[in-house]
């Protein structure tokens, strides 16, 4: 769509005219300028007190210097008032300024003198507070730009709608989708073992689609990341304080994420009643999206450009979700891949999720057989056979929490490594 030019510029619109044709020129002029919210330049020889109406702002130059800007009102006030002259009553006041344009200069000269003495002395203040800044502890320092970069990441947030409509719905459509999907998912009271695999999977599917989600705000992160190497580059802040500040914005806006996708999928699926074991679960989300989140600002870092910073991370999820130990058990990956063990993002939230569901179940029986002759019940599967199944035999829920927080921290400090030798290279 093209968009009509917000400036018009008219050079003796009314020349050659009437004094009544002029005046409906200068007043149809007006009424476009205002309905069509316009800003209108005209240049007018002589022009008369009637057409002066239909101008809001006057611009008088003289030898390419400006004498006045601004309303014939306020033209009126500097020539009375501030020099102390009568304008005549067969003038306006435009047409006297013609005849005192001399004086006019050098009022005008007199402002542009105390203007730059004004400036002088603000510069010098400014030099003063800079010296004093400078003897302020580091840390004062570093706090303020903490505080200054978190006011700007919460204004990023709040007008980057799109980004926090996405997150919050993908957050809720996945919460109800999947909840809705395994509804009061059974218990294997009459046997079959359905109800640990459909455990099992509820829980796989909501790592992939957790640590996936966080992909949108590549996009967001690549434009931060030219921001930051102007700006850390002339000094303006550390790189440092930009990953702190990025932390402690992001660390509940992602916790509101994690209440709203397991609020609805945690009641609707049925599992776990406890309270505790629901803000654990709640919790283990939580870190969840912050690892994802510290290696979507990891790889935002590596990459170039969105292309192929998004390959990067669909590659590096993939190999993460295929040695979590979903897929393959960890007795059956070859040596030479074990380490993917170890590193996947998936593995830990996994286990966490699995031991915070049946640990305090160990004893129960989940399948039985029953024989119809004997009327004998035979335990098939116990809650500590589904944990030894995935070598589970001791509560390893807050150990998984610490490698999760450590996965958060080390993908950031990679992030803070990188951004910094990037920062030394950018040239101002």
């Amino acid at each position: 769509m093209i968009h009509d030019p917000p400036i018009l510029l008219l050079d003796e619109p009314t020349s050659g005219l009437d004094s009544t044709s002029a005046l409906q020129v200068m007043e149809l002029l007006s009424s476009m300028a205002i309905l069509k919210q316009r800003t209108i330049l005209v240049s007018i020889h002589q022009p008369s007190y009637r057409i002066l109406q239909y101008i809001t702002n006057l611009l008088i130059l003289s030898r390419g210097s400006v004498v006045h800007n601004g309303s014939l009102e306020s033209l009126e006030d500097a020539i009375v008032n501030k020099l102390g002259l009568k304008i005549p009553v067969q003038l306006n006041a435009l047409e006297f300024s013609m005849e005192i344009i001399s004086t006019l200069e050098e009022d005008n000269d007199r402002k542009k003198e105390d203007a730059e003495a004004e400036l002088m002395q603000s510069n010098y203040l400014m030099c003063q507070l800079e010296s004093n800044s400078a003897e302020k502890p580091q840390s004062l320092n570093s706090l303020f730009e903490i505080l200054v970069l978190c006011e700007r990441f919460w204004k990023v947030i709040y007008r980057t709608k799109q980004l926090l409509l996405a997150r919050t719905m993908q957050a809720l459509v996945g919460g109800f989708g999947l909840g809705s999907v395994y509804i009061k998912v059974r218990n294997n009271d009459g046997g079959g073992g359905g109800g640990v695999a459909e455990r099992l999977g509820l829980f796989a599917f909501s790592l992939s689609f957790l640590l996936s989600s966080t992909v949108e705000a590549l996009p967001i992160y690549l434009q931060e990341r030219r921001v930051l190497m102007k700006e850390a580059s002339r000094g303006a802040y550390r790189v440092s304080s930009y990953m702190i500040a990025n932390t402690i914005v992001f660390l509940p806006f992602l916790f509101s994420v994690a209440i709203l996708f397991s609020v609805p999928v945690y009641w609707l699926v049925g599992l776990n009643p406890s309270f505790l074991a629901f803000a654990f679960f709640t919790f283990v989300v939580w870190l969840i999206v912050l690892m994802a989140s510290s290696l979507v600002l990891f790889l935002s870092a590596v990459s170039p450009d969105f292309i192929s910073g998004n390959s990067l991370i669909c590659t590096v999820l993939g190999a993460f979700f295929l040695f979590s130990g979903y897929f393959i058990p960890k007795e059956c990956v070859p040596k030479y891949w074990i380490f993917m063990y170890y590193v996947s993002l998936y593995r830990y939230p996994l286990d966490s999720l699995l031991v915070n569901e049946y640990w305090s179940v160990r004893g129960d029986c989940l399948v039985y057989h029953q024989q119809q002759q004997q009327q004998q019940h035979y335990c098939l599967l116990t809650g500590n056979d589904v944990l030894k199944s995935r070598g589970l035999e001791r509560d390893t829920r807050w150990l998984n929490v610490g490698i999760m927080v450590g996965f958060f921290v080390f993908y950031r400090v990679l992030c803070w490594i990188i951004l910094v030798r990037r920062v030394s290279k950018t040239t101002i």
